[in-house]
């Protein structure tokens, strides 16, 4: 599939997404959320893909709303022709139902959440709004030294987006979420990472190179299917009320997974000192209970 603000590359197992609109400061536009959407979607598929980094082209990372047509961006009743739907019902009420009255970037989250591959940011400069709030579903995010972001929804007169309501405060607590949203202020890379929300920062040039080394472990020492099943049963974790619920799911990943041929090739592969050679496809050797989130309890 060909994109027009992306550039989707994969080599060696890694596949690496570029926001591609250094003109506007990577501004996300409709195209480029559908075309994120899309290419998570391709990443999923293809088993080729061990680990996916996303990062931007040029000086920022992404600039947030694309806000070249106005003042009107987050107007629904402007955008809603857009989306081909009215988000009024005929008595004049909003339906919050309607896919025209649900927040892009929400959409957006939400896939990055529900994907199968683990999920780097490679963090190479200024990015917000939802240019912040896109890496909180990442499972792994790194800073190069010019990276800035700010959670600045207050300072533009909307709310919480891209599901950042729910992300933010499980990342880095809810005392520093709502400091950094209530002030919307751009912080640098080192206070990022002291909050949490930065696991590494690297000197711009190295930026790309420290993903890369992270992804690689990823890539050619764990099984796919074990990644994708440990991406869920972690991030849905956050929800669950027990300790009960994360030993009933973690039961039956033990159950199934230890009768697979990845759990002999992982011991044989450790007693013979070698790299592992997992034969399991994500596209193909999901557990039967997989996803468990559809079950009538969880819905």
């Amino acid at each position: 599939m060909s994109y027009e603000t992306i550039r989707y590359e994969v080599a060696d197992g890694i596949a690496t997404i570029t926001l591609n609109r250094p003109e506007v400061f990577n501004a996300m536009n409709p195209r480029m959320m559908h075309e994120l959407i899309a290419v998570f979607d391709e990443t999923d598929r293809d088993d080729a893909v061990r680990a996916v980094i996303i990062t931007g082209e040029g000086k920022a990372f992404c600039g947030g709303a694309d806000l070249s047509k106005g003042a009107d961006i987050f107007n629904k009743d402007k955008n809603a022709s857009q989306e081909k739907e009215s988000i009024y019902r005929e008595d004049g009420s909003i339906d919050y139902s309607r896919d025209a009255a649900r927040d892009g970037g929400g959409k957006l989250a939400l896939r990055i959440f529900a994907s199968l591959k683990p999920v780097i940011g490679a963090i190479n400069g200024a990015g917000v709004g939802i240019g912040a709030s896109m890496t909180l579903p990442m499972d792994i995010r790194i800073g190069s030294e010019k990276a800035r972001l700010g959670f600045v929804y207050a300072r533009r007169g909307i709310v919480f987006e891209c599901c950042s309501s729910w992300f933010l405060p499980r990342v880095v607590g809810i005392a520093r979420a709502l400091e950094w949203s209530f002030s919307g202020r751009v912080m640098n890379a080192d206070e990022l990472e002291a909050g949490g929300l930065l696991n590494y920062v690297v000197p711009h040039e190295e930026l790309l190179v420290k993903a890369r080394e992270i992804a690689r472990e990823i890539a050619d020492n764990t099984a796919p299917v074990s990644i994708a099943l440990m991406r869920q049963m972690a991030w849905r974790s956050l929800g669950m009320d027990h300790p009960m619920e994360a030993h009933r799911w973690e039961s039956r990943g033990i159950t199934t997974r230890g009768k697979t041929p990845d759990a002999k090739e992982g011991v044989l592969s450790f007693k013979e000192k070698r790299l592992p050679q997992f034969p399991c496809k994500v596209s193909t050797d999901m557990p039967d209970y997989f996803p468990w989130w559809d079950e009538p309890k969880y819905r």
